[in-house]
């Protein structure tokens, strides 16, 4: 129940970062060409393109299934979304970087829109993620904003090492 506990002004700020993710990925890899946005850092951190694609699908098929399933079901069962396991399926490294950003950057405007029209006792919506336990809806923000802060340290260790 972390994000009812935050103060507005804590909230708006929670909110700010989320927005400012898109742009903060744009910025990092602007004019990489595809073979430095599909290398890896020297410490075996993803490569751009595989922490934009990750990043895109965990906000489509984790944390959007996630809000719509919490909204609409009693107590739902969620799955854990298995970024390792998606990742070497889908050959991130092969795939457009600039596809990713726009997937990502669609993704997280849809997900922002959807927690905006979220009515106050709709927050306390909650299921059961597998690998997490009880979560609730107004839990969602605060682990993509937790999520987006191991990405951005981990995208600012790949550009400190190129």
């Amino acid at each position: 129940m972390r994000y009812m506990k935050l103060t507005r002004d804590d909230r708006r700020a929670l909110v700010a970062r989320l927005e400012a993710m898109p742009g903060f990925l744009e910025a990092c890899f602007d004019g990489l060409t595809p073979a430095e946005a599909a290398t890896p850092g020297r410490d075996g951190t993803p490569s751009p393109v595989e922490q934009c694609w990750h990043l895109a699908d965990l906000e489509r098929e984790g944390y959007a299934v996630r809000i719509q399933r919490l909204l609409r079901e009693a107590e739902p069962q969620l799955p854990d979304f298995d970024g390792e396991r998606i990742a070497r399926e889908r050959h991130y490294t092969t795939l457009p970087l600039a596809e990713a950003l726009t997937a990502f950057r669609d993704a997280r405007a849809a997900n922002l829109a959807a927690l905006r029209d979220v009515q106050e006792p709709d927050w306390f919506r909650a299921g059961v993620q597998d690998g997490v336990g009880e979560v609730a809806l107004c839990d969602i923000p605060a682990m993509m904003d937790q999520h987006d802060a191991a990405h951005r340290r981990e995208i600012e260790a790949w550009r400190d090492s190129h």
